[in-house]
């Protein structure tokens, strides 16, 4: 396709090679004006690595970039911004410490006389961007007393104060409630009325179905189409997007649930600031069952988990395995009593980086497979090991056991994890968030796996902040609102409709 005015994107012939492996291959991208465009595809298939030399983060070996109709060549995220792009990632970019205000002029900032910071103006102009937009933000507040939605807002807030017509979202619901969900699919169709054009990196279908006009399909590094959303569906997009019919409904029995392997009475947790998140808190999850949170982010739930694992101290009540109290001891004697965890942020708690992915796939767990004789690890059993892992869990790329960590997608990070976890034979296994920002095809997977070490005779406590993963996964589901689980249900017998009411306090004392 010619160069055209009428686009405000147009990506031609793009191909990105790291060292012998090409990310990309040719791909086209053509965006319309004051349209919401989808960019889709497996973990690891090209999407983020496009928009990052869209962004200028990264240069392409090879093709053209036309915005406008007009050839551009970015060189680095400053030139972008010039041009009016501006990208949200998916892991927020924000200081935790400052004001919604300082974090949305940090690098472009108001300065009156002899260069000293206006912080008059500067909230001025924040504020009318705020009324603008209808975002409900509120400026002065801190980063960290805000929802992970509002902290999504700020963000955006970030890319217009610096004159964006452009935005690219990577995963931009990946951890937003269903009314975050709502309201940012209305802020987009704000944005694209008011003239904005908006590039949506995901992996939910729902969500493209409910605000994308066209969607581009990328697989494996190569452009698959466009395709008109109207005209499609769920299921033809998840088999465009792997290139095989995809079941987005989770398959499994009924469940057969055994002795109380887990069991919590009373638990009170504080955060690092000294507030109480968990307040009394009680919950069973037995053998061959999974027991799901349904709950707004910030109601307890990561102060729960810390409390298990033994990452935060409870101030009150008990947590027993099979009868043992394990609470204020250590994660060590968590790991010994067969818990294992899929952390919520896979980055921060579950995976070393810098190192390889057969020495990420020994973490927690040190042992006969990965020592040798002395106190050294016995690198021949660790790649033997993490082979094995790789080949069963369809991590990609293969043969990447001597990959840096960082060298993978989100997607086969995440699944080192699980594999790491499900290796060793839990007894209790905590999933929290484990489907975070993955694509239909690993989504799949991942529940396959739960369910599987469900029939296998583990205990799953599950932890999600994806309502209809929460209603389709667990056998009990348990509400969450301000740290105590104020009602239980059986699977399918309670609706959305309800569950969401008492996640918003509607019922709860």
């Amino acid at each position: 396709m010619e160069a055209s005015a009428a686009y405000a994107v147009q990506m031609h012939g793009i191909t990105k090679r790291f060292g012998a492996y090409t990310a990309l291959d040719h791909v086209d991208l053509d965006v319309r004006k004051q349209t919401v465009h989808a960019i889709l595809g497996e973990n690891g298939a090209g999407k983020t690595t496009l928009m990052n030399i869209l962004y200028g983060l990264y240069q392409a070996d090879e093709g053209e970039v036309f915005l406008n109709g007009q050839k551009v060549d970015i060189a680095n995220p400053t030139t972008a911004i010039n041009h009016g792009i501006g990208m949200v990632h998916q892991h927020f970019m924000l200081v935790e410490n400052f004001t919604v205000t300082e974090n949305i002029i940090l690098g472009d900032e108001i300065c009156g006389t002899a260069g000293i910071l206006d912080m008059r103006r500067a909230r001025a102009k924040v504020l009318e961007l705020v009324e603008q937009y209808g975002f409900d933000v509120d400026p002065d507040a801190k980063i960290e007393d805000i929802s992970v939605g509002m902290q999504q807002r700020v963000e955006i807030l970030k890319a217009l104060f610096r004159g964006a017509e452009i935005l690219i979202l990577d995963e931009p619901t990946a951890v937003l409630t269903p009314q975050e969900i709502d309201k940012l699919i209305q802020i987009m169709e704000d944005l694209t009325a008011a003239g904005k054009t908006i590039i949506v990196i995901t992996h939910k279908l729902k969500e493209i179905m409910r605000s994308a006009h066209e969607c581009s399909i990328i697989r494996r590094g190569v452009y698959m189409g466009t395709v008109d959303v109207t005209q499609s569906s769920e299921d033809d997009l998840a088999a465009r997007m792997v290139g095989r019919n995809v079941n987005l409904k989770v398959q499994k029995t009924p469940a057969h649930p055994g002795e109380v392997c887990l069991s919590i009475r009373g638990l009170s947790v504080k955060d690092e600031r000294g507030i109480e998140q968990v307040r009394g808190l009680d919950l069973d999850v037995r053998s061959g069952e999974i027991v799901g949170i349904a709950g707004i982010d910030g109601n307890g739930q990561q102060e729960l988990v810390d409390a298990i694992m033994c990452m935060a101290k409870a101030t009150k009540g008990t947590i027993a395995i099979k009868g043992e109290q394990i609470q204020n001891t250590s994660p060590r004697n968590v790991i010994d009593h067969r818990i294992g965890t899929i952390p919520s942020d896979r980055h921060r708690w579950g995976l070393v980086l810098p190192m390889m992915v057969l020495e990420n796939s020994a973490l927690e767990h040190h042992g006969k497979e990965t020592f040798g004789e002395g106190i050294m690890l016995d690198y021949d059993k660790l790649y033997s090991f993490t082979a094995e892992l790789i080949q069963k869990f369809d991590i990609r790329p293969a043969g990447c056991e001597r990959e840096r960590m960082s060298g993978l997608s989100g997607g086969n990070q995440q699944k080192t994890i699980i594999a790491r976890q499900v290796a060793h034979v839990p007894d209790v296994l905590i999933a929290f968030q484990p489907t975070r920002g993955l694509d239909v095809g690993a989504i799949e997977f991942v529940h396959k796996t739960l369910v599987a070490e469900r029939d296998r005779g583990a205990a799953i406590l599950l932890v999600s902040f994806e309502l209809d993963e929460v209603m389709d996964v667990s056998d009990t589901i348990a509400v969450i609102y301000h740290g105590q689980i104020v009602d239980t249900f059986e699977q399918g017998t309670v609706d959305e409709e309800q569950l969401g009411l008492l996640m918003a306090g509607g019922g709860a004392q």
